[in-house]
């Protein structure tokens, strides 16, 4: 007589696994959305807002981008980490290691800049150096205060208090990553151009990827990743920018590097990736 195998008791492993994976997911979810829910509330009661909300990340993000962080508990930060830790889970994160180099110690990546996993990336903000405070702004400032924490404001707020008045251009100043996929952030001001490009505006822009590097040596770091510094609402032509950037990095690893293996030019359209590709055949 023939034996059947009954396939109900083979199942039964798979069958269970897919139960607790849900179990699992709806209390992770559902632990994710209370910590949302109390951030909300929390950060609407600390800015003094009564307006109804809807509990969604966005308006997280709005509040976030609002507050200035002079006394948040403790057990907010807690809270908002949790929440900001479980974001980052659901991106798509990419590591410096995966990247292939267009030079030795060089890469040029179009991406989400908030999503690389690199000893430091870079922030180009403006001269107070405490994020953008418009709500969801498009700008990386932006970005990069909202998915890293509101420490790196808190951090900030003290580093510029005690220095006293506002961050020179070509400066550079560095925070922890938080909630980042990069270990810390590097903070510049670069040149604001309206119009013809000046020399003080390629010094300036230059200088920036200069401190950058030299506070990332300095701290030991091995990788570091560029925003396209002033080529946005500063409007420094990204022709003009991809030349000094490449310039002022080559010049660095050339003759004073010591720590730092891999540099990254991050880019976010495809039209910044094609110009930086025209310049890197040209410089090399």
């Amino acid at each position: 007589m023939i034996q059947h195998e009954d396939k109900r008791s083979t199942d039964l492993p798979r069958l269970a696994a897919s139960f607790w994976f849900g179990v699992i997911y709806i209390e992770n979810y559902n632990g994710f959305m209370n910590d949302l829910f109390w951030c909300i509330s929390y950060l609407k009661k600390y800015n003094k807002i009564e307006n109804d909300l809807p509990p969604t990340e966005e308006t997280l993000r709005v509040l976030m981008n609002i507050t200035m962080p002079r006394d948040l508990g403790e057990d907010f930060y807690l809270a908002q980490d949790r929440v900001l830790t479980s974001i980052r889970e659901r991106r798509e994160i990419v590591d410096v290691d995966d990247l292939t180099p267009f030079e030795p110690h060089l890469y040029l990546y179009k991406g989400d800049i908030t999503c690389l996993k690199v000893d430091a990336i870079v922030n180009a903000c403006n001269e107070r150096l405490l994020g953008c405070f418009i709500p969801l702004h498009h700008c990386i400032d932006n970005a990069i205060h909202s998915f890293a924490g509101l420490q790196v404001r808190r951090d900030l707020m003290k580093v510029m208090e005690a220095q006293g008045y506002d961050e020179p251009n070509g400066k550079a100043k560095i925070t922890k990553g938080y909630n980042l996929p990069s270990s810390y952030i590097l903070h510049t001001v670069g040149p604001q151009v309206g119009g013809r490009v000046t020399p003080q505006d390629e010094e300036d822009l230059s200088n920036c990827y200069l401190s950058c590097l030299r506070l990332a040596d300095s701290h030991e770091l091995k990788s570091v990743a560029f925003c396209s510094i002033s080529t946005g609402i500063y409007g420094y032509p990204i022709e003009k920018a991809a030349k000094v950037a490449l310039n002022a990095v080559r010049k660095y690893m050339e003759t004073e590097n010591k720590n730092i293996e891999k540099v990254v030019f991050n880019v976010f359209s495809e039209n910044d990736y094609e110009v930086y590709l025209r310049s890197i055949k040209e410089a090399y």
